[in-house]
């Protein structure tokens, strides 16, 4: 039984032991040899439950007990301090000698916690027993010996606790306060953490503190500023105006720290995409702060401002919108024939007589309607663009075709015109859903037709101006009973011919149900915004509100506002000849449309295995069977004209969807009789000629989408291969597991190359620039050489797919991967030539199935033809990529040019057009380059992308892709223009933002470059678009691009200007150079820049006579020196530029020329030498490049970069 107690306290202080082990009886006991310990006894004995529970409700009730003896002792120690306080005289322990601290410490802790209380009873026994009386006899009392044996009851180690007094509680308290003074010790320590710990939690108060006041202040500060901008009847302000402002501080606020912008990016705001969502002060104080906390005082201050000029922002915009409100209405009561046309150039002598008849101080406010951007830079005269400056006769010759006839109509009567009463209580309020961009049109998102005749093809790319028949507005406002595209769109159903509705519908039910499914599909995924296209002969609803707009500018007094409107209502006439000839055309227009929308499913239905092309002999035997052979005459005409127009079918043989639907117009061109009659029977011949199952439709139908992801992902990429890349190899994968009994194929694509590492070996080589994941190691970057093995290199030349079925038995292969057996080096190759839109090949594309180890991996017919269509899709996506760049260098090269010139444009950054992620998305915007007033360039690599409802503060670019006109704006105290970069079609596909800084205008000597600019660079993005047609020829005006076979986007905007140069300094002649020529000394200007001029075309003339005497320099001025500056080629290889010496002359010579009048041949000369010495020195740095050309393909030259590519499927191990 001794031995229970010990044994209970082990087990008391073990851990239950777990449930779940080996369970044992009691006569399996186990025993260890030579150990005499007791056996353990099962781990699930029933007294091992009973046990703990008891040792543990003893435990709690001791340590219960404990705690309520320590709660009591502190309560009765604190009773006794409140009723005897400490004695304050022990206090005289502290001193500051630091050697005699451990003495005082060892006696206040050992010695005099015992001594004194012993002291104490030894007097308090002395006065009881009276022993220091005087008169009193000796005792036998001994203080020695009481206050000895007081010590030995009482000592410390026996734990014999005493009454502290006041003085001994005193003196502990004083020992605790030594001991933190004595250094190493645990209670200095101790101490040390303790003051620490404190001092830091006083600061955290009053961080704290400081902090919730700064909070506060903050939040005051807030709603103070929204009480001051808040202008709305019920207090609130929409939640995306506020998003808007916070995305775009970032934008404004070029020195923001980089924690700022974490903060903000960190906290992806919500997207609220309507003006509908509010909040009130209190939220909007709290939704602010949320993302403003973190600023410092200096950033918060700053974004103050920006809320405050976001806010003064908005206010002008509302104001803005009830113009574009007051236009709109104005629009469709000026549009009388109800097409949704108005005649430009009459909108455009209206503003002109509007203009010039206002008073002088109104003239200011608005934009001079003669000069741009009210009208084109493709409409300024050269000698205007090139002249001298002179606002007063700028355009003046273009301002007399506007003006159609003289009004007569003087100052006085046109501030008496007033807004006509229309029954809309003359208010005009702002809707909501303006700021949403609601003027969406309703048309055609396309305008390319391939037509007959030149007419119906120039009416063809205007087809989205004349196809945007209804602008519809939603979002009611308040104040108004019917909503405004209920109460416009109702008159408009009602005014449109029916007569063409029912021709059309007629048109598409006459062709049968068997296209109606193509039809529907191809509608389907077609942008669900179009966008406007420009025509220089039309308006559309969203161009002629933007084009009033524009011409109000922003100081315009509502009042002035509408006596415009009323001028315009009121003087704006249409014949009815007039009225007639525009349905009509609207109707040719729409019946065009829809015969291409026809034409386009029956490619698509004859095109069964998606390969984006069709036989021309097989379509023309087709059509020879046409009414029984009778028309073969003229099917042989049609022929031939096709054949004149593409000269590579006669190679090829191929009709892409273009091309197909021009034989066909070609084809009934040449009926007699009625030419839509005869093209309704063609398509209605050819879409009974072919008959497709319902399963083909099916993989048609999926095909098409995996191709369609490919030029999307062109689109959609920031001009960037590597989605391109993934998505053909995406496409590849998914058919051959689909429709090629789920093959394991291998894919990668070469590139041709200039062989200029090793001429020896060929003159072009295959550089493999991109490939499935697995065959990396093996395939990437590896060259491929003409006398290496391989059927590439046929494949290129022939332009024919070559397949492979068996390579173990070709003999003529080129195995990538050595460390692949022989043995196993079997499957099947197909190797597809790429093409350009003219036939011409620049690569190849590889599939093959050396993965797949079943016997059957012959690739047949129909994947063959897909896979075709693989190669045609790629084709595109890389020409629209290499289109891009090519626009991105233009770019480049403009910008360039300009800030040298224009030092007031603070920033320029360039954008591009992308569309939308499927039919419900809105287009957006690529930010490619950004450039600041230094002329710096930041070209993005990981390019943001800007969505209209996300960025409320940059609507001013969505408008103007939304119109494809230019607009001036100002956006947080900075002026904007935005100028759209347009396709050939006329719809914008990029943008110009120019920001002027604090400067409402430039400089009119800047404001001229920057027009020169622009105009230079759409003609050079025109040429660039026209390069990749398959329809265009290039045509060399350099020698650089017909020795080099190479039309390089570098150079092509200096081409442009040089041109443009050329045709001006034509029109001059020796009487031009007389005022010049009249100096006898003349300025040094002058002198230097006809004697750069001069030195350019005779290099040999350096330090002669000819050119360092006036005298005779002057005599050079004549016709012959200007014919030979038109016919100079800076390029030539004749051509010895002298950079230095050229550009000695020139500096700072034309600055000085601008301003002088008399002296345009000089400006002339000056910008003619200086495009002459940029050409030369573009040129002679390409030959220098190594770029990645295409030898049979003249079409472009600037390539993607070479990625490698991580494939989202592993597809091979190996490369052929």
């Amino acid at each position: 039984m001794a031995a229970q107690p010990e044994e209970g306290a082990q087990t008391a202080g073990l851990k239950q032991p777990k449930l779940g082990g080996k369970s044992m009886t009691a006569t399996e006991m186990k025993r260890t040899p030579g150990n005499d310990e007791l056996p353990c006894l099962s781990n699930h004995a029933p007294w091992k439950d009973c046990f703990y529970e008891k040792v543990q409700q003893r435990c709690l009730s001791l340590q219960e007990t404990k705690a309520k003896m320590i709660h009591a002792e502190k309560a009765k120690e604190e009773k006794v301090k409140k009723r005897e306080p400490c004695d304050w005289l022990s206090k005289e322990w502290f001193s500051e000698d630091k050697e005699s601290l451990d003495t005082r410490i060892y006696l206040l802790d050992k010695l005099l916690p015992t001594l004194i209380p012993g002291v104490e009873k030894l007097l308090m026994e002395v006065e009881r027993k009276n022993v220091l009386a005087p008169d009193k006899e000796p005792t036998k009392f001994n203080p020695i010996n009481f206050l000895g044996e007081y010590l030995m009851r009482h000592h410390p180690q026996y734990g014999i606790s005493t009454r502290s007094g006041p003085y001994v509680r005193g003196m502990k308290m004083v020992m605790e306060e030594l001991k933190t003074e004595m250094p190493g010790t645990t209670s200095e320590r101790l101490a040390r953490m303790k003051s620490e710990a404190k001092n830091k939690r006083k600061e955290k108060e009053q961080v704290e503190n400081m902090k919730f006041q700064v909070k506060e202040m903050r939040k005051e500060a807030l709603a103070a500023q929204f009480k001051e901008r808040t202008v709305d009847v019920s207090g609130r302000v929409p939640v995306a105006l506020v998003q808007s402002a916070l995305r775009s501080f970032l934008d404004v606020i070029a020195s923001t720290p980089m924690d700022v912008r974490q903060a903000i990016y960190d906290r992806k705001l919500e997207i609220v995409d309507t003006l509908a969502k509010k909040v009130n002060i209190g939220e909007f104080t709290e939704y602010v702060h949320s993302y403003t906390e973190h600023f410092s005082n200096d950033t918060f201050q700053e974004i103050l401002k920006h809320l405050c000029q976001r806010a003064d922002d908005f206010q002008e915009a509302r104001r803005h919108d009830t113009w574009r409100q007051m236009f709109t209405d104005l629009f469709l009561d000026c549009d009388y024939g109800k097409v949704g046309l108005l005649d430009r150039q009459k909108i455009l002598a209206l503003l002109v007589d509007f203009y010039d008849r206002s008073p002088v101080a109104t003239k200011r406010g608005f934009c001079n309607p003669r000069q741009w951007p009210i009208i084109e830079l493709q409409e300024i005269e050269l000698a205007d663009l090139w002249g001298a400056l002179d606002d007063q006769e700028v355009c003046e010759e273009l301002s007399e075709k506007l003006v159609l006839s003289q009004t007569g109509i003087s100052e006085g009567e046109i501030l008496a015109y007033q807004p006509v009463d229309d029954n809309r209580q003359g208010t005009y309020r702002m809707r909501t859903g303006v700021r949403e961009g609601l003027f969406e049109q309703m048309g055609m998102s396309e305008a390319e037709t391939g037509g007959i005749s030149k007419e119906e093809n120039q009416a063809a790319e205007s087809s989205d101006a004349e196809d945007a028949a209804v602008a519809k507005v939603v979002k009611e406002t308040p104040g108004r009973k019917e909503s405004f595209s209920r109460q416009h769109g109702r008159q408009f159903d009602q005014q449109t011919s029916s007569e063409t509705r029912m021709k059309d519908e007629d048109l598409v039910e006459d062709q049968g149900e068997d296209l109606h499914p193509i039809m529907a599909e191809i509608q389907n995924r077609r942008a669900s915004r179009p966008r406007s296209a420009f025509d220089k002969n039309c308006l559309n609803l969203p161009q002629f509100v933007q084009l009033l707009e524009t011409f109000v500018g922003e100081d315009i007094s509502l009042p002035t506002v509408k006596r415009l409107i009323a001028f315009i209502k009121e003087e704006y006439k249409q014949t009815e000849e007039e009225k007639m000839e525009q349905l009509e055309k609207v109707h040719h227009m729409s019946r065009l449309a829809q015969r291409k929308l026809i034409l386009e499913a029956l490619f698509e239905k004859w095109d069964n295995n998606a390969s984006g092309f069709l036989d021309l002999e097989e379509v023309d035997a087709v059509l020879s069977t046409f009414k029984e052979g009778m028309d073969k005459e003229a099917l042989r005409k049609a022929k031939q004209h096709l054949c004149s127009r593409y000269p590579q079918l006669s190679r090829v043989g191929k009709l892409s969807p273009r091309a197909f639907q021009t034989f066909l117009e070609l084809v009934a061109s040449e009926f007699t009789g009625d030419g839509d009659e005869a093209i309704d029977n063609l398509v209605e011949f050819l879409t009974a000629s072919v008959e497709r199952s319902h399963t083909e439709y099916l993989q048609s139908l999926t095909r098409r989408k995996w191709l369609r992801d490919i030029q999307q992902a062109a689109e959609t990429s920031g001009a960037s291969m590597e989605a391109v890349y993934k998505a053909v190899f995406k496409a590849l994968s998914q058919d051959a597991e689909a429709h090629g009994d789920n093959k394991k194929i291998s894919a990668y694509i070469a590139l041709l190359e200039e062989n200029q590492p090793s001429p020896e070996r060929g003159h072009f080589l295959l550089r493999y620039v991109a490939c499935t994941a697995d065959d990396a190691p093996y395939v990437l970057n590896k060259i491929l050489y003409r006398d290496m093995k391989g059927v590439s290199f046929a494949a290129v030349e022939e332009g024919k797919p070559i397949h492979v079925p068996r390579v173990q038995l070709h003999g003529n292969i080129h195995f990538w991967n050595y460390d692949r057996p022989v043995e196993e080096r079997k499957g099947s190759l197909l190797v597809l030539p790429l093409h350009d839109a003219c036939w011409r090949a620049f690569g190849i594309l590889g599939v093959d199935t050396l993965r797949d180890q079943c016997e059957k991996t012959i690739f047949l017919t129909h994947e063959i033809r897909f896979y075709q269509g693989v190669s045609h899709a790629f084709s595109k996506a890389y020409h629209h990529i290499c289109t891009l760049e090519n626009v991105l260098q233009m770019t480049v090269t403009a910008l360039d040019w300009l800030y040298p010139r224009a030092p007031s444009i603070h920033t320029v950054v360039t954008y591009l057009v992308e569309p939308g992620k499927d039919k419900t998305c809105d287009y957006a915007l690529r930010k490619m380059i950004t450039t600041d007033n230094t002329g710096q360039k930041e070209i993005h690599s990981s390019p943001v992308l800007l969505l209209r409802k996300e960025n409320l503060s940059r609507d001013y670019l969505f408008k103007c892709v939304d119109s494809s006109e230019a607009i001036r704006t100002s956006v947080c105290g900075e002026h904007h223009i935005a100028v759209p970069l347009r396709d050939l079609s006329g719809q914008a596909f990029g943008i110009f933002d120019i920001s002027v800084g604090r400067h409402q205008k430039l400089p009119p000597h800047e404001h001229k470059d920057l027009q020169k600019m622009l105009k230079i660079a759409q003609a050079a993005c025109s040429e660039i678009l026209e390069m990749s047609s398959e329809e265009t020829e290039p045509t060399d005006v350099l020698e650089a691009e017909h020795t080099a076979n190479l039309r390089h986007a570098g150079i092509l905007f200096h081409q442009f200007m040089l041109q443009d140069l050329r045709e001006c300094v034509q029109k001059l002649d020796a009487e031009s150079f007389a005022e010049i020529k009249s100096y006898a000394e003349p300025p040094a200007a002058v002198h230097n820049i006809v004697k750069a001029a001069l030195l350019l075309l005779h290099p040999n003339w350096k330090g002669s006579e000819e050119t360092e005497n006036w005298s005779q320099c002057k005599l050079k001025l004549d016709d012959n020196l200007i014919q030979e500056i038109y016919c100079f080629d800076p390029t030539a290889a004749s051509v010895q530029v002298q950079a230095e010496l050229l550009l000695d002359c020139i500096t700072g010579a034309r600055r000085a020329a601008a301003r002088q009048r008399g002296w345009e041949p000089a400006q002339l000369l000056d910008h003619w030498v200086h495009t002459c010495l940029a050409l030369a020195q573009g040129t002679r740095s390409q030959h220098g490049k190594n770029l990645c050309l295409q030898p049979l393909l003249a079409s472009s030259s600037a390539v993607p970069p070479v990625k490698s590519l991580n494939s989202s499927s592993n597809l091979s191990d190996s490369g052929v």
